[in-house]
């Protein structure tokens, strides 16, 4: 039988210590621990930059600076993600050794649970496909304005989840930011559009994330999910390395909006 998933149980915390944790448990698995999964919430509104993106609106930093939101990068790839506290949405990170290292592959088979998921409540989704270019330099910087083979869209094509991965030694991090009632007003204010009005799900939180978690029982965790939370020497060591994804205050350096403009983490492992 298969090996059980560590399930770490939901928590809300600081984006910078959310990410620190993913990556220390990314680690954790190329140093022969179990493959995990865990559902998360953010402390406060955050925008987090996938690991590759190098336009920084002018006005990201700003908001930051005025304590609208905090900046972090993530070790996965992608664009903006704009996450919020509470109902608005909902973070999933899966770590495990897929079978073969075909992302495409992987993004379907890590899908799965999600999209069982939304069958059972009626909204199936489906993988995405790459759409044209937005015209909008904003449009271009935000995860959610586009859809790619990584993603989950509805009927209408209304992107519900936007995943991006990072591959270490053949070992897969997996990020999906699912949206569920996005604030139209901070979400102006940091792409200057609304979001893409989707259906409501008809349940609360605490419901929604079990059937995710049951969901991926049946479709990702052949062997089962193993409740364990983190100890004390676990939480020292995901501490240790955060400030690794936390942008600095306002730095001058994060003004720029020229494509050119770089991360001062441009040192970290390659993200896909």
């Amino acid at each position: 039988m298969t090996a059980p998933w560590r399930w770490i149980p939901p928590l809300e915390a600081d984006g910078a210590l959310q990410m620190a944790l993913d990556d220390w448990l990314l680690d954790q698995a190329l140093a022969g621990g179990p493959p995990v999964l865990r559902l998360y919430g953010w402390s406060r509104p955050t925008l987090s930059l996938g690991f590759h993106q190098r336009r920084l609106e002018s006005h990201w930093p700003s908001l930051a600076a005025a304590g609208r939101l905090a900046l972090v990068r993530r070790p996965s790839g992608g664009r903006a993600v704009l996450h919020e506290p509470e109902q608005a949405g909902l973070t999933y990170a899966l770590v495990q050794r897929p079978a073969q290292a075909n992302r495409p592959r992987a993004y379907a088979d890590s899908c799965r649970w999600l999209q069982r998921a939304f069958r059972e409540l009626g909204q199936p989704l489906a993988m995405g496909r790459a759409a044209a270019r937005a015209e909008a330099p904003l449009q271009r910087a935000s995860c959610f304005a586009t859809s790619t083979a990584a993603d989950l869209v509805h009927a209408n094509g209304a992107k519900r989840i936007g995943s991006a991965q990072l591959w270490r030694q053949g070992t897969l991090l997996q990020h999906g930011s699912l949206l569920l009632a996005p604030s139209e007003t901070l979400w102006r204010e940091v792409f200057g559009e609304a979001p893409t009005p989707l259906p409501p799900l008809g349940l609360g939180g605490h419901e929604l994330m079990t059937l995710l978690r049951r969901c991926a029982e049946q479709d990702l965790c052949a062997g089962g999910l193993q409740e364990q939370p983190l100890g004390g020497e676990e939480w020292a060591a995901v501490q240790a390395r955060a400030e690794r994804y936390r942008w600095p205050a306002a730095g001058a350096s994060l003004v720029s909006s020229a494509p050119e403009a770089t991360s001062p983490l441009a040192t970290m492992a390659r993200a896909t």
